[in-house]
């Protein structure tokens, strides 16, 4: 078996993810199939690559070998094939984003700057997936949020920008919980609920854990994604951290935490070669974008203004 791109990818994707499981769903296969690749693999370099542990995969000293001469060459291919598409396609502007509420805006004021580039948009669950693909040039620029407490691991050569030092977290819960009655909520109030996240956010679930566990809580974790989450948050069945942007709904309650213990930081990353005049017109649009939709949520704007945030200055 001859080795190709995307047998490199696996072995890349194994490596950032920890396990088989979790790079199989980050790849789109199933675990037996990737099971079976690696395997394949491995005989056709004559070597172990990973260590399988109980806690998951680590790779052998003969695998970072291997994966120190993967990374480059796949990062040159992905170079290689961004720039054919842009100088095939004309002018294009490739983000990658976590989710937020302030995307939509962000984007229609880069259209009005920008309105004969072409706007690609990708929206990832991992921030660190975002900032590889970034710094590998398959995108251009990426905002990310990095959990406190959990540093994203940053490649080298990216240019970094702070959108906000310490965004607070927020908790949603049903409408009819009885802490859903009070303006700000103590940690110690939601004591006996259990919580929801999703693990495959970078950080989100180390996070919440050392939070809980400093307040003196250990209560019962619920791994979900955002749809599942929102339904076991409705039902009363859990209660989970929120964007401070996150707009009202009807069947759901969401209220700042007492004291913050919960925060990301919000980052801007741009991929070296972006012209600074471009990536500083897109900064100024991301800032505007988030401010629109942070001074849209009430109870996010008010905990700005008692919060003296220079992100009420226009």
């Amino acid at each position: 078996m001859e080795l190709e791109v995307r047998h490199l990818r696996a072995l890349c994707a194994i490596a950032d993810a920890g396990s088989l499981h979790k790079a199989a769903r980050q790849l789109g296969v199933s675990q037996p199939s990737l099971t079976t690749q690696l395997r394949r693999i491995e005989r056709a370099l004559d070597g172990e690559l990973f260590l399988r542990e109980r806690t998951g995969c680590r790779p052998t000293p003969f695998g970072r070998t291997i994966l120190g001469r993967a990374r480059p060459l796949l990062a040159e291919m992905a170079a290689l094939v961004a720039e054919a598409r842009s100088l095939s396609q004309g002018p294009r502007l490739r983000i990658g984003s976590t989710a937020s509420r302030a995307l939509p805006g962000w984007l229609r004021r880069l259209h009005r700057r920008l309105p004969d580039t072409e706007t690609d948009l990708m929206v990832d669950v991992s921030a660190n997936r975002l900032l590889r693909m970034t710094a590998s040039g398959r995108l251009d620029v990426a905002f990310v949020h990095e959990v406190e407490g959990s540093p994203l691991r940053v490649p080298a050569g990216l240019e970094l920008r702070v959108l906000m030092e310490r965004e607070p977290q927020f908790v949603s819960m049903s409408r009819d919980h009885p802490a859903a009655a009070r303006a700000v909520v103590e940690l110690r109030d939601l004591a006996a609920d259990r919580w929801t996240v999703d693990p495959s956010v970078d950080g989100e679930w180390d996070g919440l854990r050392r939070v809980l566990a400093g307040a003196g809580l250990d209560p019962p974790l619920l791994h979900a994604d955002y749809h599942t989450a929102t339904s076991l948050i409705v039902s009363g069945e859990a209660v989970a951290p929120c964007q401070p942007t996150s707009g009202p709904r009807e069947d759901m309650a969401i209220r700042p935490l007492s004291g913050d213990p919960l925060a990301v930081r919000l980052l801007l990353a741009t991929r070296p070669g972006v012209q600074a005049q471009m990536s500083e017109g897109v900064y100024e649009d991301l800032r505007a974008a988030y401010r629109e939709a942070a001074l849209g949520t009430p109870p996010y704007r008010a905990w700005l203004a008692r919060n003296a945030s220079p992100l009420l200055a226009a």
